[in-house]
């Protein structure tokens, strides 16, 4: 197995998605509010990773510009979840490059008294993985 299929491997593993299931329909993209920014649209980042074509995704700009909205996942008729393969792609992309990472007590002390709970609890939940 090569480098890519071994990261198209763990994309699909982490995202817990079938891109497989994919037909192409475009409803992702439709859907998408970053979609003029993007330069790969949801709907071919699907067929990217099928491709195991990782390295064209690792240096796009969409793998950045993707809001995790997940509107994306809410329109797709065959439930392939395109933002969730997005999001499994950049925590791939982050691992990769070996960038620091908080520890759990040094939290408390970057906390602001006005950030939302629902933020905190949303990052642990997709930085847990």
């Amino acid at each position: 197995m090569t480098k890519a299929e071994k990261q198209a491997e763990l994309i699909r593993e982490i995202s817990g998605t079938d891109p497989y299931k994919c037909m192409k329909c475009g409803k992702c993209s439709a859907s998408c509010p970053s979609f003029n920014e993007m330069d790969i649209k949801p709907h071919q980042f699907v067929s990217y990773v099928l491709h195991d074509d990782i390295e064209t995704l690792a240096d796009s700009r969409s793998l950045w510009k993707c809001l995790s909205c997940f509107a994306c996942v809410e329109r797709c008729p065959r439930d392939v979840k395109p933002g969730r393969l997005i999001d499994a792609a950049r925590q791939l992309v982050v691992r990769q490059r070996g960038l620091d990472y908080l520890k759990a007590d040094e939290i408390p002390e970057l906390l602001d008294p006005e950030l939302p709970q629902q933020l905190l609890v949303s990052a642990f939940r997709r930085y847990r993985r």
